[in-house]
């Protein structure tokens, strides 16, 4: 089963954390095996904990995309009566003055409030620090670091292997799929790597379960940033990193992700002893080179 903020092996950051309702629903789909639509309720739960507790079921099903019997199994699934008996339980979690506030039809407002949402739910998460510190130690520590992202995720993984490579030794960037990513991992492994880090954003593309399957059959510690404690993913990953993704508009928004990168490097530098020194030694480069305008 793989760790995470926020489940049972991350050092019980839910638990710890207290801080929030969003972090108390993770709790609630930790070691349950859920169905694809089941996740995409779950996910819908976490994204609009403020406002779920206040809807109905038919109202949770239009907002999931789902329909409402599959609400009513999700809230079994959970151990629960019935979704009645969820919404109770989501009201009791639910900080007091939390009924959803007058929001402005604009889809754009809302695409923006949304992912606000999303950063202050990683916000508490983040409030137990142990999961990225680990995480940060584990990937400091591997020579070289392979970074993984494909199609959507490869955006984050390339900026992330960018501003890494300022301060680590040898960052590998696996941004392509393919038969010659196998390899790509099995060459770093060969070389001395001893963790990957994974960028997993929806939506999942198959083959990437499958290079995570062969990275950890390789003897590699796989550290991954999701999109939530449920992705499908996190079988696969040996540190689960949840952040929520925006899905109100066309295309998915990764705001919380990308911080979460910056977070997990923050985390790493902390565990390079020669983080700083790297900086300074590539800052007097860049200024001896006239590389940025000032």
């Amino acid at each position: 089963m793989s760790e995470g903020v926020g489940t049972d092996k991350g050092v019980g950051a839910a638990e710890s954390a207290g801080t929030g309702s969003s972090v108390r629903l993770h709790q609630l789909f930790e070691g349950r095996r859920l169905t694809p639509t089941q996740r995409r309720i779950a996910h819908c739960l976490v994204r609009q904990a403020a406002a779920v507790p206040f809807l109905s079921s038919v109202e949770l099903a239009q907002l999931a995309g789902v329909s409402q019997p599959s609400v009513t199994r999700f809230a079994v699934a959970l151990g629960f009566d019935g979704y009645p008996a969820l919404r109770r339980h989501l009201r009791d979690v639910a900080p007091a003055g939390s009924e959803p506030e007058e929001r402005s039809n604009n889809p754009y407002q809302q695409a923006v409030r949304a992912e606000i949402d999303n950063l202050r739910q990683l916000a508490s998460l983040l409030a137990d620090p142990g999961p990225v510190e680990r995480a940060g130690r584990l990937l400091a520590a591997s020579r070289p670091l392979p970074v993984l992202g494909l199609r959507a995720s490869a955006a984050q993984a390339r900026g992330f292997a960018y501003f890494t490579a300022k301060v680590h030794p040898d960052v590998r960037l696996l941004d392509e799929g393919g038969s010659m990513l196998v390899d790509r991992i099995d060459a770093a492994r060969q070389a001395g790597a001893s963790a990957l880090l994974c960028f997993a954003l929806p939506r999942h593309p198959r083959e990437l379960l499958d290079a995570l399957d062969h990275a950890r059959d390789a003897g590699l510690t796989v550290v991954t940033i999701a999109d939530g404690t449920f992705a499908p993913v996190a079988a696969h990953s040996d540190l689960l990193l949840p952040a929520a993704v925006g899905t109100g508009l066309v295309f998915d928004t990764v705001s919380a992700p990308m911080l979460l990168g910056q977070v997990l490097l923050e985390a790493m530098c902390d565990a390079l002893p020669d983080a700083q020194a790297h900086l300074e030694e590539f800052d007097a480069r860049a200024a001896a080179r006239g590389l940025f305008v000032e």
